[in-house]
């Protein structure tokens, strides 16, 4: 069985850091490109990156080029990142790791995932 779980969200203030960790079972993160995505109250679920099997290639959504967002990876743990920085209101959300069918990223950021975490709430507030 396919599982991702993901933690470390939680309350953090405006500038403040948080890493985000998504751990695989059932399958290894050798095979597999792994994204991060998130979901703000009343907005449409968006891609925030996208990190490939062997983790050589990151690619990252638009809207997230100002590279607050870091996603890394440890295959040995099969565990994927999200490093966010500068943390500021509209990043309140909750963060889904999600499992891509291919090993590779593409442009389109967004595109081809496969299975979903259950994701982390993360609240920006003073």
């Amino acid at each position: 069985q396919l599982l991702l779980a993901e933690s470390g969200g939680g309350s953090v203030q405006p500038g403040g850091s948080l890493r985000l960790s998504c751990v695989a079972s059932g399958f290894t993160l050798d095979d597999v490109a792994m994204g991060w995505f998130r979901q703000a109250p009343g907005k449409e679920r968006e891609a925030i990156g996208c990190i490939s099997n062997s983790g050589v290639t990151t690619n990252y959504e638009a809207s997230s080029a100002e590279r607050r967002f870091t996603i890394s990876k440890d295959n040995a743990k099969n565990k994927v990142y999200l490093q966010i920085h500068s943390l500021k209101f509209e990043d309140n959300a909750v963060y889904y790791c999600a499992r891509r069918v291919f090993s590779y990223c593409v442009t389109s950021v967004g595109t081809r995932f496969g299975s979903w975490g259950h994701g982390t709430q993360v609240t920006v507030s003073s």
